[in-house]
């Protein structure tokens, strides 16, 4: 089995393959700031893909000659953790110095770009360096979906492959489906949260924010529900906080001019004060998805986890990264700023899940035969081999 090593790789690793939050049993020293564990999600999907004996991390901070003679001596690849670095923002630190001096390939592992609400997407000087070494070094370069693809090629990179996500895979089931129950089977709802946004990607914050606020209460209004946190430092503190860490993030969200005027009223307070859940475990969020008839909200990983396990769910995109994502997997979306509000009667429909079933085996194809012209080791299983013709 391989040796590799991970650029980016967002928790601490157990057991072989699981991932939680560095330092996660001493919750103080980070439950006030913010990290969002869904990139652990990716991460710990990764793995469970992967054949590997041993992992370490590349750090791309500095350049170390030595170092990197050795890595290159003693590991196979290394992968970069999927995940959205292809944005103007984005700093590479000293990536592009570390990755002229490796000799292993790079295997991009499901990036993806983030359009700005307006104007052209311009990348550093920095990215396009990183991204072409990337593409150079391997037979193909893995992207989320069809936007990014798009922006690799208008940088002159040609060997993409659309492998969406290792997080939709991470059960290494091919023949996953979602089969719809009778709604009035549907008891248990799980609302993934996504409180803080940017200016920068949602064009309305208004209309986000209220928008969000509508349907946290109206899920909590029909089904026993659960609140889905992924790292927003009040809503951790809600979820798992001392009684005084708690009242303080309560006085945090009500000083908080969009949170108050757009998002938090007596219903939702309530709901944050009793049915808030966090944790620093991915295999915490899986036991949970696990157990919910139904997950929808503003979360792209945490609504991913729960499609990869079997569990229905609706995508509410709001910037080009949650629309790209909808799009590569046809899961059933919902435009936020469209206008239009949002009936779940609307969207349970079997036909429009058939649409996702049917995607998710093309692109998991996809992704496994990305790893394997990448000469990746890994635990995906092959598609089923097309009758031979007989010859006359």
């Amino acid at each position: 089995m391989a040796r590799i090593l991970v650029i980016s790789p967002s928790g601490e690793v157990y057991d072989h393959d699981n991932v939680r939050w560095y330092d996660y049993a001493n919750l103080a020293s980070h439950i006030d700031h913010y990290h969002n564990i869904g990139d652990a999600f990716v991460f710990d999907s990764s793995l469970k893909l992967l054949n590997f004996e041993t992992l370490d991390t590349l750090p791309i901070d500095h350049v170390d000659p030595a170092m990197i003679d050795r890595l290159n001596a003693e590991y196979d690849y290394v992968f970069l953790r999927g995940s959205n670095y292809v944005h103007a923002e984005m700093d590479w630190a000293q990536a592009p110095d570390v990755l002229r001096r490796l000799k292993i390939p790079v295997i991009a592992f499901g990036i993806g770009a983030q359009a700005p609400v307006s104007g052209k997407l311009e990348l550093s000087e920095d990215s396009k360096t990183v991204l072409k070494l990337i593409a150079d070094s391997t037979a193909s370069l893995g992207v989320r979906g069809t936007y990014s693809a798009e922006v690799l090629n208008d940088l002159g990179i040609r060997n993409v492959r659309i492998i969406g996500c290792p997080t939709a895979f991470r059960n290494n089931n091919p023949g996953l489906a979602i089969r719809l129950p009778p709604l009035d089977q549907v008891k248990t709802a799980g609302v993934t949260l996504r409180r803080e946004v940017s200016k920068t990607y949602a064009q309305d914050i208004q209309r986000y924010l209220t928008f969000h606020r509508d349907l946290v209460k109206a899920m909590a209004d029909r089904f026993e529900v659960t609140l889905m946190s992924q790292g927003e430092a009040e809503e951790k503190k809600l979820a798992l906080g001392t009684p005084e860490q708690k009242a303080a993030a309560m006085a945090a969200l009500k000083d908080n001019a969009w949170a108050s005027s757009w998002y938090l009223d007596e219903q939702v307070e309530g709901l944050y004060r009793n049915r808030m859940f966090y944790s620093d475990v991915v295999a915490d969020y899986e036991r949970l998805v696990r157990g919910l008839d139904l997950v929808l909200g503003y979360r792209l990983h945490g609504n991913l986890m729960a499609l990869a396990n079997g569990t229905p769910s609706i995508y509410f995109t709001y910037d080009s990264r949650t629309v790209e994502f909808a799009d590569t997997f046809k899961i059933p979306s919902v435009d936020v700023f469209s206008g239009r509000d949002f009936r779940l009667e609307e969207y349970w429909d079997q036909s429009r899940f058939d649409r996702f079933n049917a995607a998710y085996a093309q692109v998991y194809g996809q992704m496994r035969d990305f790893l394997v012209e990448n000469r990746v080791d890994n635990k995906m299983v092959p598609r089923a081999a097309e009758p031979q013709r007989k010859v006359a």
